[in-house]
């Protein structure tokens, strides 16, 4: 890899010293960083690199995957130095292109600048502009920008960021991470499906019933309220992270793509999504709220009662919604994403529910029908479980469900932010957004917006640690289904002591 110096904005930030550094940690010991590499981190206080390498230090020592070796931790800090920089101050960008280029006189080969905005969108353009003007932006060889969403508030919003953007820095050289794409089973998915012939010959409505999508989490808004109830569980989770899972599941690849190909593949689905209208926005789209509730057994506060909402707040904390892609391979199929905050579980997953080959008259003890599905866990677990049909040997007029798993080892399995960085460095743009994808999720969410700002979708409240309001589940008996896999619907899946099962694991 090639020399490159990797200037992180927001330094001392929580992002930071959670994810960032020990992601870089982790690259190191693997090898994977270039040999002449240079962290310089910026903020606004005024220290010294002793003080700055200290609490890199520390954060490796607390979040990262790994325990830190000393030896290796030292050698590691030798790569980090410290500028103060206040982003509106032109000079002080100059004097950061003053270390950067002394710390590159120090590197062998052509040099290489990563500008890493650990920061939030509202600096973004002021930042881009000043690289751009001060001369950040003249490196030897390339140059890159990485930002973390949100890229925008909204359709106008996003378009005018990117205007700006683009004014500094061209398409190739912004790397937008949605870290939902840096997961290991979402890269996988693009793996399992060009090198698995079955489940070539499956993805396609002729096979699939439906396919639901849910990113639950147990949390509610935390310390997080100011932000949280300006943006929503619709733009937090639904607008950037929900639709990359669908678009990763539903991409139709051949052998080997390149990262083009994966983004123009990525593009259609978005543009074969069906619209909403303001007529049909509320029979598509399911918004919630938790109230109070129970979790883990103990009594949590409603979303109004938290510390720094008002009480009065219609902000949505659950999103389920409906949607169809009108494309010859998923044309029929109705796919189901859900995501909400003080749910019974914190979980990630992808459940594909497969059409019945044959017509089936017997039903299970609760009276749900048996169905073939295929799941994939995404997080914090991550593993593949096919749900089978097998006849029930104690009676034979029965159906029963087995199981096959393949579970991975997560201690070894690097984190999100590593692959991302890691393919940032390399100049591989696949896993992260693409302005076209990040302007048609937009306009596809639009609508939904304006219906929440008209207060024209109802606002369901359901109680804290449940799966959601009832209207989610409603959602889906319109055409016969139901969610698979929720807390109080385990008995629709798991088998009774001494079934016959077949598990692989693999480690």
């Amino acid at each position: 890899m090639e020399a490159t110096t990797f200037v992180l904005f927001g330094a001392t930030g929580d992002l930071a010293k959670r994810k960032i550094y020990p992601a870089l940690y982790n690259l190191f010991i693997d090898g994977k960083l270039p040999e002449s590499f240079h962290v310089i981190g910026l903020g606004r206080r005024s220290f010294s690199d002793e003080v700055y390498q200290a609490s890199v230090q520390q954060s490796v020592q607390t979040f990262s995957r790994r325990t830190a070796d000393e030896s290796e931790l030292q050698r590691f800090m030798q790569s980090f130095s410290y500028c103060a920089l206040n982003i509106d101050h032109q000079e002080d960008y100059k004097k950061l292109l003053e270390q950067v280029q002394q710390k590159e006189a120090a590197m062998t080969g052509t040099t290489n600048r990563l500008f890493y905005l650990s920061v939030g969108p509202e600096f973004f353009e002021t930042i881009a502009h000043n690289i751009k003007a001060s001369g950040l932006g003249d490196a030897q060889g390339w140059k890159r920008l990485v930002i973390e969403k949100p890229f925008g508030h909204d359709l106008l919003s996003a378009q005018q960021l990117n205007a700006k953007l683009s004014e500094s820095f061209e398409e190739h050289e912004i790397y937008r991470i949605d870290h939902y794409l840096g997961k290991p089973m979402v890269q996988k998915l693009e793996i399992l499906q060009q090198s698995n012939p079955v489940l070539q010959a499956l993805w396609s409505n002729r096979y699939i019933a439906n396919v639901q999508i849910t990113a639950s989490e147990t949390v509610g808004v935390e310390e997080r309220a100011g932000y949280y109830d300006h943006v929503g569980a619709i733009r937090d989770m639904f607008q950037n992270h929900m639709l990359q899972l669908l678009m990763m599941l539903t991409l139709h690849l051949p052998e080997n793509s390149t990262s083009e190909v994966v983004r123009f593949k990525k593009k259609k689905i978005l543009e074969a999504l069906e619209p909403l209208h303001k007529d049909n926005v509320a029979t598509h789209i399911v918004r919630g709220q938790y109230a109070a509730g129970t979790q883990s057994g103990k009594p949590v506060a409603g979303y109004t009662e938290e510390p720094g909402i008002p009480a009065g707040s219609m902000n949505d904390t659950y999103i389920a919604a409906k949607l169809e892609i009108d494309d010859p391979f998923w044309r029929g199929v109705p796919f189901y994403i859900r995501t909400g905050k003080r749910m019974a579980e914190k979980s990630t997953r992808i459940v594909i529910e497969f059409k019945e080959a044959l017509k089936q008259s017997t039903k299970t003890q609760d009276n749900n029908r048996i169905a073939n599905l295929l799941i994939y866990e995404i997080s914090p677990n991550e593993g593949i479980t096919f749900q089978l049909n097998t006849r029930d040997p104690q009676n034979k007029e029965q159906f029963k469900p087995i199981h096959i798993d393949f579970h991975s080892n997560g201690d070894e399995v690097p984190e999100a932010y590593e692959s991302l960085i890691l393919d940032a460095f390399n100049g591989d743009p696949t896993f992260f957004a693409h302005w076209d994808e990040v302007e048609l999720s937009w306009k596809w969410v639009q609508p939904i917006l304006n219906a929440f700002a008209e207060q024209s979708v109802p606002l369901h409240y359901y109680p804290a640690g449940s799966n959601g309001p009832k209207a989610a589940e409603e959602l889906l008996a319109q055409n016969g289904h139901h969610w698979w896999l929720d807390r109080e619907s385990d008995q629709h899946t798991t088998t009774s002591k001494g079934e016959q099962q077949y598990v692989y694991t693999n480690h």
